[in-house]
Order: C-alpha cells, then structure tokens, then sequence
C-alpha cells in the first residue's frame, strides 16, 4: 500500500475516533401538567380555607368543618410534592387522595345545614376535588378519569340527595373534562413515542452516514485501487484486484443501506465514461492526499486547509483575510473540497482544470469549486445515489448537512460542472445562491 494509501485509511479511521454519535433528544409533554396539577392542588386548597372561613359560623358543625380542613392541609402539606412528576404520583397516592375528597363530599351533610346544602351550598372540599380527578386524568388517561370523577359524581348526589339542576350540571362538567384531558394526555403521550422513535431513526442514520462517509473516503478508494493496479499487474496481482473488486462492490451495498443488489462476482474493472461528469467517487483513482488537520478546537483558517489543493491543474483564489471557521467545520468543509476534487481527476479527465474559489459572507463561507470537464448529465446524481456510488450523497452532501450547510451542484453538458459548498458562521445559512452567474 503506498503512503497516499496509508494516509487516507489513517485519515478515515482517525475521523471515526474523533467523531461521536449525535445526541438525541428527550423530552416530556407531562412535565408541564404535572406541574399545572400541583399549582392547581396549591391554589384551590387556598380558596377552600378562605370559603370555609368565611362561612365558618353558618355551619351546624363548625368544629367538624375546621376539623376536616386542617386535615386536608395536613395531607397537602404531606404530600404536595406527590403530583411534581409520573414517578412520585403512584397508585395508592391517587386512591388516597381521592378517598380525602370523596370523604370531604360525605362529611358536608353531617357538618353543615340541610338548608344550606338545599341553597347550593359547596361540599367541604369544594374545588379542591377536581384536582384529584385530574391526577388521575394524567396519570392513567380517560378512562381512570372517567372513574375516577364518576365516583365524585356518586358522592355528590348522596350528598345532595336529588338531582338538582346544578348538581347535574357541576357532575357533567367535571367529568367531561377530567374524560377529555385524559385523552388528550394519551395522544399526547403517543405522539412523544412517535417523535422519540423518530429522533433514535434519524441520529442512527446519521451516524449510519458518517461512517459510510468515512468509509468512503478511505476503504472503498484503496479496493478500487488494488483491483485496477492487480489488473494491470496480471498474474496472482490480478486475482487479488478480482477480490478486492468484489469485496468493494458488497461493502458499497452496505452503505448504501441495502439498495444495490449486484450480482455475485460482479466487480467493476474500468472507471466510469468521462461523460458521466463529477456524478460519483472515484471507483479506480488514485485517493487524494488527506488536506491538514486543523490544530486545535479553536477557530481555523480555511484557506490553510484549502491551498494544499492547489497545483498544475487546480487554481485557487482566497481572499486576503483570513477565513474562520470552528477547527471541525473546517475540517469537513476541506474533505468536502477534496471529494470534489477526486471526482474531478477521475471523471472529467487527466488534461481538465480545476479551479477553487473561498468566498467569506456576513453569515457563511461559500467554496465553489469549478471545472471545465464535460459536464453532469440530467438526472446523473440521482441515479448514482440509487445505485450505492456515496461520493456525491454522503462525502459532499452529507458532510455540508451535518454541519447545517448545503450543497449545490450547476452543470451544463459540454460546459463543465460547479459545485458550491455552503457552511454557516454559527447559525444555520438561510440557502444556498441560486442561478448565480459561472465565472
């Protein structure tokens, strides 16, 4: 393996090591009502004391009425903290606390004058009892809630001993309600799962990319290498290149996720026509050297990156002031440029040129990269992607992805191609240019 070879696997497997998976995100649509329940418990117990102060010398029983109340401050008191979140707000919890206001329900009757109770007067617990309903709303869903206030509507009708319009009235409403927040934490709680399982597809295809990217950038080019140079070679050498073609077109299968079913002992002995433009990698090039590696986490210049590229067949321009970019943006903008340029060498020609421009904007850097080959034919990419060659997909488009920028591909067949890369200063670029002019 010659040293350009060993620097590109090197390079390849290094980006690994320093790569990590993407992170995916956890939330929690409950978090907010159990919150919202505990304030509700907080502020209805307050209202609760105020009206039973108030009304302290109508009761028949003033001492069972203040009674009962210090008894459910206590509770409160106890046990506020039961309903900050699904874990701490268990089973027995609910049943006990719906047993305070069901009981606070019966009690009105033996505390309070049957003439009061008949005037519509409120229960002891007041409002105070929908809070424990709606623990059970967001705790199990609608059907805990259901029975949950069907048992508090039991306990009113007992306490009022007929079916008064406004006993009606207060026994629908709340079990409408507790019925349709619970149902409405169900959905959302099925919608959390599906975006969570979302979230875990998209971070594990995005690393699935990365390392089919870096893959690409080292693996796959050496097999290429070895099954055109055995080939050549003749003899053993070319039996070796036979393999090394094979094992090249399975493993590019593999990263293409499954979409390339070729034949068995189906390896591709020539590069692709010239015609075919920057359409794909270089399937028996000669991998580029590695650009530098940025030193440092810090801000990098990305013309210093970039200028190794030039040569006898590459031009670059820079502009006269640095051009800053975080170490790692920069980094895979510059493998970015380098798979562009692989495409280059391998698909429009030994005798094309090549020309690099570094553009420094207000809110991106933008690196155009210009050839005068024959051009990408009409729907060229596409079909690459379809048939596994990641050169375009994942070496240039993903890269620019991951980092929140974008790649942008203007060709004309018979005019050479223009690739812009796109990379946002910090925030992401609101789009490429479009339908600019070729220099």
């Amino acid at each position: 393996m010659t040293d350009t070879e060993t620097r590109t696997v090197r390079g390849g497997l290094a980006a690994k090591g320093r790569s990590k998976p993407p992170k995916v995100l956890r939330m929690s649509v409950e978090l907010p009502l159990w919150r919202a329940l505990t304030g509700y418990r907080i502020l209805t117990l307050v209202y609760t004391l105020c009206l039973v102060g108030l009304s302290y010398q109508k009761y028949e029983h003033p001492l069972g009425a203040a009674a009962y109340m210090g008894a459910l401050s206590v509770w409160m008191v106890l046990t506020w903290r039961r309903t900050t979140s699904a874990e701490r707000c268990t089973r027995h919890f609910l049943l006990a606390d719906l047993g305070f206001a069901v009981g606070g329900i019966l009690l009105t009757p033996l505390v309070d004058t049957h003439a009061r109770i008949m005037d519509g007067a409120p229960t002891l617990p007041s409002i105070w009892t929908a809070g424990a309903v709606l623990g059970f709303a967001i705790k199990g869903g609608w059907r805990w809630a259901a029975v949950a206030s069907s048992a508090v509507a039991v306990a009113n009708l007992v306490e009022r001993q007929e079916l008064a319009r406004d006993t009606v009235h207060n026994v629908v409403l709340v079990w409408v309600a507790s019925v349709a927040i619970g149902y409405v934490v169900e959905v959302a709680r099925a919608s959390e799962r599906t975006l969570a399982r979302a979230l875990q597809i998209e971070a594990a295809t995005r690393e699935r990319e990365r390392l089919a990217r870096d893959i690409h950038d080292s693996v796959l080019q050496v097999l290429a290498m070895v099954q055109r140079r055995g080939a050549a070679i003749g003899g053993e050498a070319a039996e070796l290149g036979r393999m090394a073609g094979e094992q090249e077109v399975a493993l590019r299968t593999l990263v293409a996720g499954g979409l390339v079913s070729p034949p068995r002992g189906a390896a591709r002995t020539v590069p692709h026509p010239a015609g075919e433009g920057a359409a794909d990698d270089a399937v028996a090039s000669v991998p580029a050297a590695p650009a530098p590696e940025p030193a440092g986490d810090g801000p990098c210049d990305v013309r210093a990156l970039l200028a190794p590229f030039a040569g006898a067949g590459v031009t670059f321009s820079e502009p006269g002031a640095p051009v800053e970019l975080p170490a790692a943006a920069a980094a895979e903008l510059a493998a970015a440029v380098s798979a562009a340029l692989d495409n280059v060498r391998v698909h429009a020609g030994a005798e094309a040129r090549a020309w690099i421009l570094v553009e420094d904007e207000p809110q991106a850097v933008i690196v155009t990269v210009r050839d005068d080959g024959p051009g990408i034919p009409e729907g060229r990419l596409a079909d690459a992607e379809r048939e596994g060659r990641l050169g375009v997909a994942l070496s240039i488009r993903g890269r620019l992805r991951d980092l929140g920028g974008a790649a942008e591909w203007v060709s004309v067949p018979g005019q050479g191609t223009e690739v812009e890369l796109t990379v946002p200063k910090g925030t992401a670029p609101e789009g490429g240019r479009r339908g600019k002019t070729r220099a």
